[in-house]
Parts: C-alpha cells; structure tokens; sequence
C-alpha cells in the first residue's frame, strides 16, 4: 500500500465507522409501527366480563342487544348508561347490534322486514332509524345487523381438537323440515327488493348521522337455484356481497365482515379469501371482523379453533394490515370445550384462548414494519 492508499483508507474507516453507529442507532430509536385494528369483543359484556376484557388486552367492544324493540334501554338516555358502563372498564363501545339477529323468521324481532310485508315493513323501519338516531346521539358510531330469513345453519356437530365439538355443515345430509320457512318461496328478486328497500330508507339515515351500517353475510351460502327451505341466500357469495354494498353507495354502509362466513362460501379458502379481504378492504367497506377459521368449504365445513383451520390466520392478518383497516378484530363461533358455559359462539375457555392468539399474531405482525 502506498501513501495515498493509506492516507484514503484511514480517512474512510472513520467515516465508516460513524455511518455504522448511525444506522445502528436509528434502528435503535425507530419508533414502534403504528398498529391501527383493535382487539374487540363480542356479545358477553357482564360487568365481569369487562373487567376481564380490559385485564387481557381487548381495547373496544361491540355489546349484546340492548332489546329486541325500541323501547328505554333504545333510549338516548338508556344507550348513554350502557357506554358509560362498558367504558367505565377502560374499553370502548364501538358497535351495538340491531335486533335484526341472525335467527329464523319466525323468531326474528322485526319480522316484516325480511318478509316484505307493508306496510308493516315500514313501522319496523322506522323503528331501525329512529335507533339510529339514538345510537348516534348517544356516541355509538357502528351498528350490525342480518337480513336474514333462515338464521344459522347447521348439522349435527362433529368431534374437534381433543375433547372439543365443533359445530358443522354438511348441505347433502341438512335436513331441510319443514320444507318451507314462515316467509314460503323467496326467490333472489323478492329477497334483493326485501334488501334495497331497507337499504335506501335506512342507509341515508345512518349517513345524516354519521353512523356506519355493518351487514353480517348469510351464514352460510346455499347453492344458487336450490337454495334451502325455498329461500335462495343471496347474501352468501362473494358476488352477493359485492351487490350488497354497490345498493346504496355511502361510506356508512358496509360489511360486518365475518371471516369464517366468507370462508364457508368459498371452494378453496385457504387461497380465496385473503382476495376477498383485499376487494372489500381496499374499498373501506369492512366495518368490524369476525376472525374464524374453518375446516373444509363451500357447502361441507366444520368450525375450528382459529389456529387450526384451512386458514393461515396470521396471513388473514397481514392481509387485514396491508389494506389498511383499522377497526376491531374480534372472536367468534368456536368448537364447545367440555365444562365451558356459552351460547352457539362459544364460552369462556374458548374466547380466552382466541384472544390471546390473535393479540400474539396482531403484535406478531405489527413487528414486521
């Protein structure tokens, strides 16, 4: 080496040296990614479970139904008591259910509806709005809501992971008695008119008030033309859904996006419905998640534990970070665990462990950057 390969040589190590000591320090100083989905919570909201809910991570809620008919507890006064209440435990009450729940017509709390039947259909719509109102007054700014005739359903259940039962779909053994539901045949037209007519009287109430509408898919999809007690699901395809939210165009309509539903329309959902997520994420139409995993698919599928369906949830997750959504992820339907007190979704045992999967795999990839 000569001189003035030397001279260079000792000017640069220096130089590379403090180059070195700054990539490493900004590396050092990076802030934490900015996370922006929520871990929420559904339906089981006791002043002990809220408590618990706080303790484990969960940062927003969406409540059980306040009443299946607008009455006090629909109240602005009576929807500022129970905000309170939830927030009182440190989390927030981001969405409400409407009592349009996912349960056969005969069962429904607003019946008409679905039924097409005016102009009892409008009675009951004015109800919805006026709940609307409330929610929106008394700080709520989501509501979810089915429209659905048949409800959920089901076959026999089948064995799950260990000592677990899981509930199942099996449309070739569905026992289809009796043959027709309380609303008879309803073809796609009657249930798409039953659907817009809904739509463009509700939908400009929740944007005059700034309300986001979250409609739960048809759980789960029946094959088209054959439909299943004489009602075609038209809310059980992803082309269903795409007509659903094109309706009536507004930023506060769009999809109570259940991701476990949304598998069970699909033939392979290991592959498809990461698309899904993406074509409705893209367009800020998925107002709250359902994180479920199943096994199987379209029409023959069984409910799992979300670390061991079809599914690789924590994909599904990067999927959800990469459109930029930004509202609650939450549990949902899981396989029933001997001793575990619940309704259909599950018990306590069940959600525990579902929550701490999904905050493990959100702050998993959150981390990525």
């Amino acid at each position: 080496m000569n001189r003035r390969e030397f001279l260079a040589a000792t000017a640069a190590a220096p130089a590379a040296e403090a180059a070195q000591n700054a990539s490493a320090r900004n590396t050092r100083e990076k802030p934490p990614m900015k996370f922006s989905m929520k871990l929420g919570m559904q339906d089981h909201m006791s002043d002990d479970d809220l408590a618990y809910y706080s303790s484990v991570g969960v940062e927003e809620v969406c409540t059980s139904l306040p009443s299946r008919r607008l009455d006090e507890k629909w109240s602005v006064e009576g929807l500022i008591k129970e905000r309170e209440r939830v927030e009182s435990y440190g989390v927030k009450l981001a969405m409400m259910p409407l009592p349009l729940s996912s349960v056969e017509i005969d069962r429904a709390e607003y019946p008409n509806i679905m039924l097409g039947k005016s102009p009892e259909r409008d009675r009951d719509i004015d109800d919805i709005c006026q709940m609307i109102r409330n929610a929106a007054k008394a700080g709520i700014p989501a509501l979810k809501y089915n429209m659905s005739i048949l409800g959920i359903v089901r076959t026999d259940p089948v064995k799950g992971r260990g000592s677990s039962s899981a509930h199942a779909f099996n449309y070739d053994k569905a026992r289809q008695e009796p043959p027709l539901t309380a609303a008879g045949r309803v073809t796609e037209e009657m249930a798409w008119e039953r659907i817009t007519y809904f739509l463009k009287r509700v939908i400009p109430v929740a944007e005059e008030y700034k309300v986001k509408m979250a409609c739960h898919p048809h759980d789960p999809g029946m094959p088209r033309g054959k439909g299943f007690r004489g009602v075609e699901r038209v809310l059980g395809s992803v082309d269903g859904l795409k007509r659903l939210i094109e309706i009536a165009p507004s930023q506060y309509h769009g999809l109570n996006f259940c991701q476990g539903t949304i598998s069970e329309m699909l033939k392979d959902p290991a592959k498809e419905v990461f698309d899904a997520i993406r074509y409705f994420g893209a367009r800020r139409k998925i107002f709250n998640v359902h994180f479920r995993n199943i096994k199987g698919g379209f029409l023959n599928f069984q409910e799992a534990f979300p670390d061991e369906g079809d599914v690789d949830m924590a994909q599904a997750m990067r999927v959800y970070k990469e459109v930029g959504y930004d509202g609650m992820i939450m549990p949902d339907h899981l396989p029933a665990i001997p001793g575990d007190p619940g309704d259909y979704t599950g018990g306590p045992k069940g959600f525990g462990f579902a929550l701490g999967y999904m905050r493990a795999i959100m702050q998993m990839v959150a981390a990525e950057g």
